[in-house]
C-alpha cells in the first residue's frame, strides 16, 4: 500500500486489505456478482504491538490466507478493510 493508514491496531489485531473476488472460473466462465464468494486472502496493511508476551508474527505487506467469517469490515479513508485477530490468520502465503 503506497501509504500509511491513520490507524494503529491495538495488542494482537492486524488490519487485512481482502484480494478482489474472483471475476472468472478456471474454466473461463464470468461469475455474476451474486454469485461470487466472500475472498479469503488479503494483504497486511497494519498490526498491533502484540500481547505481552506474545509479538505479533505478521508484517505489513505479508499475504495471508483468513477464516471465511474472520474479523471485522471496516471503512477506513474511503477503503474496505479487515480488522481481525491474529489468531484468525491460518497462513501466511
Amino acid at each position: 500500500m503506497a501509504k500509511k493508514l491513520s490507524v494503529t491496531p491495538l495488542h494482537d489485531r492486524v488490519i487485512v486489505k481482502p484480494a478482489p473476488a474472483e471475476e472468472k472460473t478456471a474454466g473461463g466462465i464470468i461469475i455474476p456478482d451474486t454469485a461470487k464468494e466472500k475472498p479469503q486472502r488479503g494483504t497486511v496493511v497494519a498490526a498491533g504491538p502484540g500481547k505481552k508476551d506474545e509479538p505479533v508474527t505478521v508484517k505489513v505487506g505479508d499475504n495471508v490466507l483468513y477464516g471465511k467469517y474472520a474479523g471485522t469490515e471496516i471503512q477506513i479513508e474511503g477503503g474496505e478493510f479487515l480488522i481481525m485477530r491474529e489468531s484468525d490468520i491460518l497462513a501466511i502465503v
